[in-house]
């Protein structure tokens, strides 16, 4: 019997799949790097630094101006090179033939004084408002809001009609009391907002150990407290330290001015003394300076306090 004789086809390769790939002619081009949502290109990125570098500028040049002032004779002091000609006269002037030692102590008594009451009244007010519930804490909220929305310029002759009829012109009480009703609104608002980020349960673990309102308060929410009582002493400082309305307003005579009234003497319709108000300004600014130093690592955690709920 014949087998049938079977024929095995042969496999041609396909010339699609097996042909050998091109050489290639040149260097493979590189993947167009795509830009992620909210980066800046090279142009913008440029501007930004520019506009940056522009408002440092911008804001440096004015102290930097009346440092360089300060150290001019007076006949060099409207001229626009540096220091050609040092000189210390304007700083012995200042020192030696004014009352800016006397203005110096007002201020100082005022400002310590404004600063330490501004503090204790806004905490406590700010942590009372925050902890306890009491009849008109509504109608008190809204008034200490109410009165940061007049300018002081409109306050000044009813208060000084007030500070006559009390007797408190030419006074560092008047001054003390007027920058009062300044800081205290704003910084008891504020401590509010940062109390409000202090768990009850610390006042509630006080009162199981046997403190009162006050002495909770005092040794367990208070030390928490550093960041809010660091912007609302800098600030109260600054309201003292740096205002210039009402101490002109209220204070008379030059051996009660402050600081701030002290430095019109200088610069008035009569006399322009401008060496002698740069080289006064110059040292004005370096209590404030050392005070910000100070205070400025509290400063950004007090302002953002209560910006975030947990």
């Amino acid at each position: 019997m014949r087998t049938p004789r079977t024929t095995t086809a042969a496999t041609t390769p396909d010339p699609v799949t097996t042909a050998p790939a091109p050489a290639a002619s040149g260097p493979r081009p590189r993947p167009r790097r795509v830009r992620r949502r909210g980066e800046r290109g090279p142009l913008a990125s440029f501007g930004l630094h520019a506009g940056l570098l522009l408002a440092a500028v911008v804001a440096v040049f004015p102290p930097f101006w009346l440092l360089v002032t300060s150290f001019k004779p007076k006949s060099d002091t409207f001229t626009t090179s540096l220091v050609e000609n040092f000189t210390l006269e304007n700083y012995d002037h200042v020192l030696g033939d004014t009352y800016f030692l006397t203005w110096f102590g007002n201020s100082v008594l005022i400002v310590v004084v404004t600063t330490l009451l501004g503090v204790f009244i806004s905490a406590t007010t700010g942590y009372a408002v925050s902890r306890f519930r009491f009849p008109g804490m509504r109608p008190l909220m809204w008034t200490l809001l109410i009165t940061q929305m007049f300018p002081m310029a409109i306050l000044i002759v009813p208060l000084y009609n007030l500070m006559a009829q009390l007797g408190l012109l030419n006074q560092p009480v008047g001054l003390i009391i007027t920058y009062l009703t300044i800081a205290v609104p704003f910084c008891a608002w504020m401590m509010k907002g940062f109390f409000d980020t202090i768990p009850v349960s610390i006042d509630e673990s006080g009162r199981v150990d046997g403190l009162n309102p006050f002495g909770t308060f005092w040794r367990l929410i208070l030390p928490l407290a550093k960041p809010g009582l660091a912007v609302t002493g800098f600030y109260s400082f600054v309201t003292a330290w740096a205002e210039v309305a009402y101490a002109s307003a209220f204070m008379t005579g030059e051996e009660n001015l402050t600081l701030a009234g002290g430095l019109q003497t200088f610069v008035n319709q009569y006399v322009g003394d401008w060496g002698s108000m740069t080289a006064a300004a110059v040292i004005i600014a370096v209590p404030a300076a050392i005070v910000f130093a100070i205070a400025q690592r509290h400063l950004v955690a007090g302002l953002t306090s209560g910006a975030v709920k947990s």
